[in-house]
């Protein structure tokens, strides 16, 4: 690695230049000495189950342009994204897998960037990073960086999540404001300057989603609504429990800027991405404690109640926005690609 500082071919050959930049980037960042030996696999053998405990596992690709962006970067949301993807399930994440696609003229320097945003990522949610993977490709074949993850946690015993779970008469609530993620890359991207301190919401919350099953431990199920944002979440849980959800749109948490931005651009908030936000369906006997619960973690400060959930009243379950005016319209799903390259 001596006097180099870009990405060449050669730094995926397999051969010591791969080796050399494995050791100084990556295990040097964020690998733990005591479990990285070399091999081709790592054996978990710390982790035990116990009596009724079951493993979740997710996996996520993550192709975002720009690579950094205002409050996080690509390595900061892929550690989330597969923390929070791991932790709607109840599980507690324990290990996360790491592979990079590189493009070949990268810098050096970009690269231990997002290896530095990576290790402190993971040493918040309090995580493992135990196995990973390198290639390089020709310049112009990958935009600098691809990073994908695989991740695996631990369900405890009598967690079972699910949006088959959901009731008429439960409660929505989410963690916070909706849309910063997405319109904070979107301006980047374009260039758009809303003279705000607009940032991307990319947070683990694994911590708040296990503050809210202790306080709710009825809870119901958990999505962190991501691309196709709020909407496409709602009405998958629709979908999956055959039943209305209405939304009031006066309680959902909304930065002025983002609303403004969505107005200006014609885009629908509800399906604006957000990468550190996590919807839960609670009973209604719940929803008090589970959003004291929220707003007590650091993450989900300006959590609110922001729906409830209906009997089915048509040939299909719906999702409902009760509007400022009184008025009430139906919230579909995003069709298309409202904004390509997000996470």
């Amino acid at each position: 690695m001596a006097n180099q500082d870009k990405i060449l071919m050669s730094h995926g050959s397999g051969g010591s230049m791969m080796s050399d930049l494995i050791e100084s980037e990556f295990v040097n960042a964020y690998i733990d000495k005591d479990i990285y030996l070399g091999d081709d696999a790592t054996v978990l053998d710390k982790i035990k189950l116990g009596d009724g405990e079951k493993i979740a596992m997710s996996t996520d690709s993550y192709v975002v342009q720009p690579l950094t962006f205002p409050g996080a970067d690509i390595g900061r949301l892929a550690v989330c994204g597969t923390v929070n993807d791991i932790s709607t399930s109840g599980a507690k994440p324990v290990a996360l897998s790491i592979g990079f696609i590189l493009e070949e003229g990268l810098e050096i320097s970009v690269l231990k960037e997002i290896c530095s945003s990576i290790a402190k990522s993971a040493s918040e949610a309090g995580v493992k990073i135990v196995t990973g993977d390198t290639k390089v490709v020709e310049h112009g074949k990958c935009d600098g960086i691809y990073i994908n993850t695989s991740g695996i946690g631990i369900v405890p015993s009598g967690i079972n999540l699910s949006g088959q779970n959901i009731k008429p008469g439960d409660v929505v609530l989410i963690s916070g404001t909706i849309g910063d993620h997405g319109i904070t890359i979107m301006s980047c991207r374009e260039g758009l300057n809303f003279s705000t301190n607009l940032k991307s919401d990319a947070a683990p919350l694994n911590s708040l989603v296990a503050d809210v099953l202790k306080a709710a431990p009825d809870t119901r199920c958990f999505r962190d609504p991501t691309r196709g944002g709020v909407a496409s979440a709602l009405n998958e849980f629709a979908a999956q429990s055959n039943v209305d959800i209405t939304i009031n749109e006066v309680e959902v948490p909304l930065r002025r800027e983002v609303k403004s931005a969505c107005e200006m651009l014609g885009y629908d908030v509800f399906q604006v991405a957000n990468e550190g936000k996590m919807i839960a369906i609670v009973p209604p006997d719940h929803a008090d404690a589970a959003l004291s619960a929220m707003r007590a973690n650091k993450y989900g400060k300006e959590s609110a109640i922001i729906g409830y959930v209906d009997e089915v009243s048509s040939s299909a379950p719906k999702v409902y926005v009760q509007t400022e005016f009184k008025t009430r319209r139906i919230l579909d799903k995003l069709v298309g690609e409202q904004l390509p390259r997000i996470c």
